[in-house]
Parts: structure tokens; sequence; C-alpha cells
């Protein structure tokens, strides 16, 4: 069996609940849907992340290290490494001034470059929580290591979903790599800002020099589709 190590690429399915049983996370749509937490926006099936690179927590990912190909099991991962012990001290009381619309208790704001859970409001008083809403909570992974990703195409085209959400085409030269995204996607705000850190990670896992981005047009569509919105 292959062992994993720090920077291995790999394909995983899991679903992450809390020691009650509640389910806050899932690669399964179907798991997704019956317990209530589906996001129709979101992307569902494995995902390939890159052991040692904080693409999931840290707990899980320092006990990612000596698994094996093929494991499927429970992974815990204690307060402290998955999103940090609760701080009673990050409740904090704050003018409804600072608000652009009166909140509601449960809303999720942010104040400034903070983000946080409004807890009570006290007449002109909001009482905000910024701990993490897990904060404090042992978190329990049922996960499945599918397989290794070996191919370098296929580890860039995981870099790029990781950081811009897109799927791309690759195709390898020598040290060279050439990335077709789809059309539109340079317009894409998402995809702008998250290519730099696709192809920052790309020069630092994989033996690649250069990365060209290309975005393709074909005549043919283009005008066909120039002619459809002249008949509308």
């Amino acid at each position: 069996m292959t062992e994993i190590k720090q920077g291995d690429f790999i394909k995983i399915s899991y679903t992450a609940k809390l020691e009650d049983g509640t389910v806050i996370d899932t690669t399964d749509e179907k798991v997704a849907k019956e317990y209530g937490i589906y996001d129709e926006n979101g992307r569902y099936g494995d995902i390939v992340i890159v052991v040692g690179e904080g693409n999931v927590v840290k707990g899980l990912d320092e006990q990612l290290v000596g698994k094996e190909v093929g494991f499927k099991g429970e992974i815990v991962v204690p307060p402290e490494k998955a999103f940090g012990e609760y701080d009673p001290k990050k409740r904090e009381i704050v003018s409804i001034r600072k608000f652009p619309e009166r909140p509601k208790p449960g809303q999720r704001v942010r104040l400034g470059n903070r983000v946080g859970t409004v807890e009570r409001i006290i007449g002109r008083r909001v009482i905000v929580d910024f701990n993490h809403p897990l904060a404090g909570k042992t978190i329990i992974f049922d996960i499945e290591i599918k397989e290794k990703v070996e191919k370098l195409e296929e580890k860039i085209k995981a870099l790029f979903v990781m950081y811009t959400g897109l799927d791309v085409e690759v195709e390898v030269s020598d040290t060279t790599a050439r990335v077709l995204i789809p059309k539109g996607a340079s317009l894409n705000q998402i995809f702008v800002i998250g290519k730099y850190d696709a192809v920052s990670k790309a020069f630092k896992l994989l033996n690649i020099d250069t990365i060209e981005i290309v975005e393709k047009f074909v005549k043919e569509e283009e005008n066909k589709l120039l002619e459809a919105v002249k008949e509308e």
C-alpha cells in the first residue's frame, strides 16, 4: 500500500460531524441533503487536497500523514487543531449604530475586518461573538483516502479548483504547463485573484517553470452566439 506523506496530492471523501452527531460538512451530495446542509452552489464529490498545505484543518492534515491509500475510518480532531478553543473575551458589546441595518440574533455580520455572530440585542446594544462558530468543538471526520494523484496535469487541475473554484484543462510539455480556462473566466473576480495562488502553489510544489493561462475563443462559436443575440 502507498503511505501518505507531506506534499502528496490525494483524493478524499469525507463527512464531518460534531460529538453529538450533528453533520456540519460533507463531500457527499446525498448526505448534505439528508442532514439539511445542502448548498446548491457548492461542489460535491471527491476532492483533491495537498497534505500539509492547509487545505483542511490542521489536526486532519497532521493525521493524514502516515495513513495509506485505501484508508477508510474515523479521524478525531480536538478544538485546538480544528477551529480553536472558545475565547469568552471575543464576545463584545457593539452599538447598533455600527450596523447598516438592524441585525438579528444568529446573523453573521462583518465589522471592519472581523466576522462574528449576533448573539443578543439589548436596546441599542448588540452582543457579537467573534469566535468561529465551531470554536471549542471537537470535529470527527469519517474519511476515505481514495487515491494518490500522480499525473502532473491532474495536480495542476486540482490546484486551480482549490483556489479558483473552476475546472480547467491542462497540457504539460517538459516544465511548461498550458492551462486552458473556461470562456469568461478572465472576467471572474474570484478566478482573477485565485489564479495567482494556484500558480504560486504549482511553482512551489511541482516541477514546473512556466505556466501559460489561455482563454480560447472559436470564431464559429462566437459568430453563432452573436447571431443568436441578434435574433432575440
